[in-house]
């Protein structure tokens, strides 16, 4: 399968508001909380863990 930039990061976009979605929905924290706080600090964590990935595959496409 293959990845475009703009699918990939659709893709982490679609996986970061489920999560939010669901913290919405289960009413674990109030909303204010989840957007201000969390959905920032989950896209700021995904963003990371998807620049570290796309380096991580360059390198083993290498060797």
């Amino acid at each position: 399968m293959e990845f475009s930039l703009p699918v990939a990061v659709g893709a982490l976009l679609v996986i970061v508001a489920v999560g939010v979605g669901g913290l919405i929905a289960g009413g674990v924290m109030p909303l204010g909380v989840t957007l201000m706080m969390v959905a920032p600090s989950m896209l700021v964590f995904g963003l990371i863990a998807f620049g570290l990935g796309v380096k991580h595959g360059e390198f083993r496409a290498v060797r």
